[in-house]
Parts: C-alpha cells; structure tokens; sequence
C-alpha cells in the first residue's frame, strides 16, 4: 500500500511538471531595426530630390497648368473633356494607350512599344506602375493627360529593363480611349 501511495505521488508530480506550456523560440541575433530607419530616411531624401527636381521642370513649364494629385504626383491635360463626368470607377473596363518619357523628354518607351492597353481598373493584374493605375481613374473618355511620376510611383528601385535605371522619375502621356461601365456600378 505504502508502495502505491508513493508511485501514486510519483506519478502524479510527473505528469503535473511535465505539462508545462510551450515556449517562444527566441531569435539567435536580434536586429535593432536600425536599417529599416535607414532605408525609410534614404527613401525621403530620394523622395524631396525628385519632387524637387519636377517642382523645377514644373516652374520652367509657364505654357500648361499643372495639377497635384492625392496620390504623389503632377499632371496637366493636353486634352480635356468638360462635358462628361463620367470617371473609371473600380472594375470598370478601360482601354488606353501611354508612353514614358524622362524628365528630359528622351522617350524610354513608345506608345508602339506599349501598345493598346486593356485594362480593368483595380482588378486587372497587370504589370503597369501605380502612376499609371492611379491616373487613370482621374481621366475621362476621350481626354489625354500628361503626368510626371516620382520614381515610387513609376519604375522604382527595379528601373526599366534595359531602358531606364533605377529611381528615375518619369512622365507620361496617356490617352484614354473608352470607358466600359461594370453592372456594379
């Protein structure tokens, strides 16, 4: 009896200390985040020095008016539509055509090279720059716009494949040809 009182107890204090709950692995190095502070501070400088530099390209433009968007970036119409409200909304069925340029107006790509764009707003997976997604919305059937992108915006780090480097600021004029309402909308 005195033998199963004590496997008893034994058996008991074994399983009670054996529960215990699972432990947070913990990293074998631990950063201090220092370069995630750096690259943000590096991509601010980078950031003003380009708004600069197209702050300067848009002060020697005296012939158009320039536009700020919410969304980072520069604009002016080279055509516009005043009798139609009618902007992309999301899913709605666009079709355009665009080139880009750098600040100098050296062409990086044709309007031929790109081609006529198909595109369905903020649905399509397609390998176009924010600049381009988020100017289009701000366009009407018909109107043609020419925006001036931050690198951020356009290429970025990656550039362009043979054509532009990388965190280049770039413009573009695009022509938006129709609009194809959803039924969601």
């Amino acid at each position: 009896m005195r033998n199963n009182l004590i496997l008893l107890i034994l058996f008991t204090t074994t399983i009670l200390f054996s529960c215990k709950g699972p432990e947070a692995r913990r990293p074998v190095q631990q950063s201090s985040g220092s370069f995630i502070q750096e690259s943000a501070q590096r991509n601010k400088a980078l950031y003003e020095q380009e708004k600069q530099q197209i702050e300067g390209l848009i002060t020697s433009d005296t012939l158009q008016e320039y536009i700020t968007s919410d969304s980072g970036f520069w604009y002016y119409y080279n055509v516009k539509d005043s009798t139609s409200a009618e902007t992309p909304a999301f899913g709605d069925r666009v079709v355009f055509s665009y080139n880009i340029k750098d600040l100098s107006g050296n062409v990086v790509l044709t309007k031929e090279e790109a081609g006529l764009q198909d595109y369905r707003i903020d649905q399509t997976n397609q390998d176009l720059i924010s600049g381009l997604r988020d100017g289009i919305k701000l366009m009407k059937e018909g109107e043609t716009v020419t925006f001036l992108f931050p690198s951020y915006k356009a290429y970025g780090y990656y550039g362009l494949e043979n054509k532009l480097g990388t965190n280049v600021p770039v413009q573009s004029t695009v022509t938006l040809q129709t609009i194809e309402k959803t039924t969601e909308n």
